[in-house]
């Protein structure tokens, strides 16, 4: 039977309510130096936030090596009554340095599938999903190591594969190889970041590949994309993409969350949603929150 595998442990899709199925509790990155994500304070009064807002389940897409913060996510699920799914994955090559991706060479589905099904570290906590990611318009060698790496994982576990796509871009690249190449379901791949390029015609083309299509975070430049991803939403699920959709968050540096002044995970249930029921009608903005993310993230775990 499949089930969605947070950090207290796997639970029926429907247990996961109010999703934000695209954020991040702990971050850190030689790209953004003094914008860590690293305090456990704050993540437990974000949480506390979201939950007040009606949220109750976050996915964490932080991967691995990232300062993921994994043995502080059991008890920040227990002290805030939200359900928290963490992944394992590998970032672009800009977030690490050599020395951590020399140690993974030739074993990194192995870690992959280890912290899906044994435990990340000594923390005990299982991964619920693997996350990767694209290049800009295109897929370097990196990429393609990892992705491979996560397909391997995948046909191992079964587990979902969310990607970020930088700016919003190489959708069609991205499922040509993990769905094309290495045969991933469609149903198993999340794109992350679609509402940062607003093209119509690659949203639909991806779509009808059967992945999951996201939607998640305010832009932090005020760009046009913000009020542009309403409509794209309105468009995909007139084309008949309305069940594969996801809605995330996304807060990737402290000045983000709503506990430091910006807009943070509440942000998703106080101005996303009635902004998107106004678009698409409150019944399916509920089934994006709710139902959809209890499927793209439930698994038949071996």
């Amino acid at each position: 039977m499949s089930r969605v595998r947070t950090v207290l442990g796997d639970i029926r899709p429907e247990e996961l309510g109010v999703c934000d199925a695209h954020d991040h509790l702990f971050l850190r990155s030689p790209q953004l130096p003094g914008l860590e994500l690293d305090d456990v304070s704050a993540a437990r009064a974000e949480l506390t936030a979201f939950r007040a807002a009606g949220g109750r389940a976050v996915v964490q897409w932080t991967p691995h090596g990232m300062g993921r913060r994994t043995a502080d996510l059991p008890e920040l699920s227990r002290t805030t009554g939200v359900r928290l799914v963490c992944a394992t994955g590998l970032h672009q090559v800009a977030h690490y340095e050599p020395e951590l991706l020399d140690r993974l060479r030739g074993r990194l589905a192995e870690v992959f599938v280890s912290e899906l099904t044994e435990g990340i570290g000594t923390s005990g906590v299982r991964a619920g999903l693997i996350k990767v990611a694209g290049g800009f318009h295109a897929l370097d060698a990196h990429t393609r190591w990892t992705m491979t790496a996560a397909a391997e994982a995948h046909h191992a576990t079964g587990a979902p594969i969310a990607v970020h796509l930088e700016l919003g871009t190489g959708a069609l690249d991205v499922l040509d190889l993990l769905c094309g190449e290495l045969g991933v379901p469609g149903h198993r791949v999340i794109l992350g970041h679609l509402n940062r390029s607003p093209d119509p015609v690659v949203q639909r083309q991806a779509g009808a590949s059967g992945c999951w299509l996201a939607f998640d975070g305010p832009s932090r430049a005020h760009h046009a994309t913000d009020w542009r991803m309403p409509e794209a939403v309105r468009a995909l699920a007139e084309a008949g993409y309305g069940d594969r959709l996801l809605l995330g968050g996304d807060t990737v540096v402290a000045g983000a969350r709503s506990v430091d002044g910006g807009p943070g995970m509440p942000y998703l249930l106080r101005r996303v949603r009635p902004r998107l029921a106004e678009a698409v009608g409150a019944e399916l903005v509920d089934r994006i929150l709710t139902e959809h993310p209890g499927r793209a993230f439930a698994v038949d775990w071996p």
